[in-house]
This record gives structure tokens, C-alpha cells and sequence, in this order.
């Protein structure tokens, strides 16, 4: 097992590729922030502030629309619950760190950084508490400059890129490199469906309410195939 010191060095190297992946991201944010009249500034501290970039796209698309602001900030709050479901089960390994490193923790808590500790708490379960929460935060280390970053870029040059050049593919990208490999159960992948088909068959529902009423369909669909495979396993 590595030293404690060398974690955070792991888990910045595990996250280094997605700066290819959060970058264009990044510029997605920013261009579309700068066409919809927001200036550098505004752009990059919605980032900085916010620093969740589907909530970010999903906020703004919705005021671009002239959505009433409860619908806004619901929905970005909506798209964000899933951070609470990070923070959860993150707490058995980050639970008892000290008060600084856990606040230092939480606004470290990204898709990237949630997904690749798990993986690695999982797989390390003798890991100490202080290896876990520098893994965790070198995880986050080159992904938060990232965004910060492209988001400038995008924001400053964003009038500048070809329309045609396909920048938005980097958002789903980044969920499926993020989340695939964590599919390894039968409610992990029937939530994943069923969500995926819901969000589908609502998408045409105002104000992107839809993808909240998908999301309660995965959740639920997950909770009732895992009571039902526990169900069976009880049987004699």
C-alpha cells in the first residue's frame, strides 16, 4: 500500500484524462453563456460559484427560455441531487476527517472525483483515513482548474468557434466514461434504463421537468429491484 502522502499524486493522475474531457465541457458552458449575454465575468463565477456543469447548462438553457426563477433554481437543484447521494456514501470513508478537510471535501465533490474514490475506496478498502480524503482531493485537483479555465475560454472566444464544431459531445462523454463502470449490480443498471427512457419519454414536459420526474423513475425502479433481488435471496 502506497504512503498516505502519495494518494493525492494517485488520484490526480487517475483524473488527469478527464481534463480532455471537462475541458470542451468547459468551453460548451462559456460559449454558450457568451451568446446568451452573459459577460467573462458572469460566466466564470457562475462557475466558480456553482462548479456543476450540467446544473450550470441546465440553468441557463431554462432562463434563455424565460422560465419563471423558482423553475430555475429547482431544476438545477433537481440535476444536483445527486450530489447528496455522493455525499452519503462517501461518509463511511470521509466521515470522521477533520472539519476543514471535510468542507475542503464537499466542495471538492465533482462527478470525477465521487466516481474515481469510490472505485479506489472500494478497491483499497485497508486505505487509512488520510490516504482516502488526499486521494479525494488530488482526484479533484486538475479537473476544478480545468473547468475554470475552459469556461474562461469559452466565454472569451466563444463568438470565435465554428458553429459546426461539435464541442457539446464531451458533456454525455464524461457521464458514461464517469458511470459505466460503476453499472455492476442489477439495480445500478435498471435505474440507469429506466431513467434513460423516462428522461426520453419526457422530454417534450416544460421546463425540463421531465428530467426530474426520470430521475424519481430510476431511483424508484433501483429501490424496487434491489428489495426484489433481497426478496428472492431470502427465500428458502
Amino acid at each position: 500500500m502506497a504512503h498516505a502522502k502519495n494518494y493525492f499524486q494517485l488520484g490526480l493522475k487517475q483524473a488527469l484524462p478527464f481534463i480532455f474531457i471537462v475541458g470542451p465541457f468547459g468551453l460548451v458552458f462559456g460559449t454558450i453563456a457568451s451568446n446568451a449575454g452573459l459577460s467573462v465575468i458572469e460566466a466564470l463565477s457562475f462557475s466558480v460559484f456553482v462548479m456543476a456543469g450540467s446544473a450550470q447548462l441546465t440553468a441557463l438553457q431554462l432562463m434563455l427560455d424565460g422560465s419563471p426563477t423558482l423553475i430555475v433554481v429547482l431544476s438545477a437543484l433537481a440535476v444536483n441531487l445527486r450530489m447528496m447521494m455522493y455525499s452519503a456514501s462517501l461518509t463511511p470513508y470521509l466521515g470522521k476527517a477533520p472539519l476543514k478537510q471535510r468542507i475542503l471535501a464537499a466542495f471538492s465533490t465533482l462527478d470525477q472525483s465521487y466516481a474515481l474514490s469510490l472505485q479506489q475506496f472500494e478497491t483499497e478498502p485497508q486505505m487509512t483515513l488520510q490516504a482516502r480524503v488526499r486521494f479525494f482531493l488530488g482526484a479533484a485537483a486538475p479537473v476544478i482548474p480545468t473547468w475554470y479555465i475552459s469556461t474562461f475560454a469559452g466565454a472569451f472566444l466563444g463568438k470565435s468557434f465554428p458553429s459546426e464544431l461539435p464541442l457539446d459531445f464531451a458533456i454525455p462523454l464524461t457521464f458514461i466514461a464517469l458511470f459505466a463502470p460503476l453499472l455492476r449490480s442489477a439495480a445500478h443498471i435498471s435505474a440507469a434504463l429506466s431513467a434513460t427512457i423516462a428522461a426520453v419519454l419526457f422530454s417534450d414536459i416544460p421546463f425540463n421537468l421531465g428530467l426530474i420526474m426520470a430521475g424519481f423513475v430510476g431511483m424508484s425502479m433501483g429501490a424496487a429491484t434491489e428489495r426484489h433481488l433481497l426478496a428472492r435471496a431470502d427465500q428458502p
